[in-house]
């Protein structure tokens, strides 16, 4: 069988969430340190504020995982007045498996299999480390012309072929049509409906070319055309294109700047340092270790980028100035 990339991508990771447990084989921001959650969930109350405080307020997360980054941001957003009344939380999940866990945990929560599907009125999105697992396509610019990345086999072929030319030369460029779709759509509902929309993901901050395809099982970087469905498929984000698309369906779009200089902005080691005060040593140590690896450069924090797509009546939204 022949398969296009992103077909062959969004058949494998539906396989692989609804099969496996995602964090035996990596472990995400929430689940690395509270402090990520409960700043975020104060991040959302802020730009509730700024939207004028409105009686209802989707407040949505996609990919929700095991429902720790939701628990840390309602737990946040209990201090500010008003927002924890306000907000009807939703979640975007098509695991059932992730869906029952993500039940247990958080308060009455409404499923949805996709963003474009929650309903009407004002909304607070938060979503990490979400668009990197949406299907990519790869395309490879060569001197004959432009050809496709299929999967045939556990292998690359490249549709149509080049004629006489060895593929392995050319420049790989990838597209994420999903992902595109996606800001176009926020860019336009918030624009008419009001809110904003987190995203923390990995990527250039600018659109580069090449293959970003990647592959994790049991822990350890894998083939990502071997076993279908056994690892989980992820690629770079391309933030300059999803930027490109919100503001031409009528968004605002801010940043996108490094994780790091993100949370340091919204107190990330001041809220870790009051924590740690609490904490028996060896506890506090590892509070303070965890907040190093989500903002420090040459681990989590330039790598990963945050970007908000908002109304484009809003102030600017914390963590995007400086």
């Amino acid at each position: 069988m022949t398969e296009r990339l992103d077909a062959f991508m969004a058949r494998a990771n539906a396989a692989y969430y609804a099969n496996h447990d995602p964090f035996a084989d990596f472990t995400t921001s929430p689940e690395i340190s509270q402090v990520f959650g409960e700043i975020l969930g104060l991040w959302a109350a802020v730009a509730w504020q700024a939207m004028g405080a409105p009686g209802e307020v989707i407040l949505a997360e996609a990919g929700p995982g095991r429902g720790t980054l939701m628990a840390d941001a309602l737990r946040a957003a209990a201090r500010v007045p008003g927002f924890r009344a306000a907000l009807r939380l939703h979640l975007v999940e098509t695991s059932p498996r992730l869906r029952a866990v993500q039940a247990a945990r958080l308060p009455e929560p409404v499923f949805h299999d996709r963003i474009e599907d929650l309903p009407g009125g004002p909304l607070l999105l938060l979503a990490n480390e979400f668009l990197d697992a949406l299907p990519i396509r790869q395309f490879v610019r060569h001197a004959g012309g432009l050809g496709e990345r299929h999967v045939r086999d556990g292998g690359f072929v490249v549709l149509p072929p080049a004629e006489g030319e060895a593929i392995e030369a050319g420049v790989i460029e990838e597209v994420c049509e999903p992902a595109r779709a996606l800001a176009a759509h926020l860019g336009a509902r918030l624009a008419a409906r009001g809110g904003a929309a987190l995203f923390l993901d990995y990527g250039p901050e600018h659109s580069a070319p090449g293959d970003s395809l990647q592959a994790l099982r049991g822990g350890k970087p894998a083939d990502p055309l071997a076993e279908p469905g056994s690892a989980d498929l992820t690629a770079h984000v391309d933030f300059a294109a999803l930027a490109a698309a919100a503001r031409a369906a009528g968004g605002a779009v801010h940043g996108p700047v490094p994780q790091g200089v993100f949370l340091t902005r919204l107190g990330l080691f001041q809220r870790t340092g009051v924590l740690a005060r609490t904490q028996p040593p060896l506890r506090a140590a590892a509070l303070v270790e965890a907040a190093r690896r989500l903002a420090e450069p040459d681990r989590m924090g330039r790598l990963f980028k945050a970007m908000a797509i908002c109304d484009p009546t809003l102030p600017p939204l914390p963590g995007f100035a400086a």
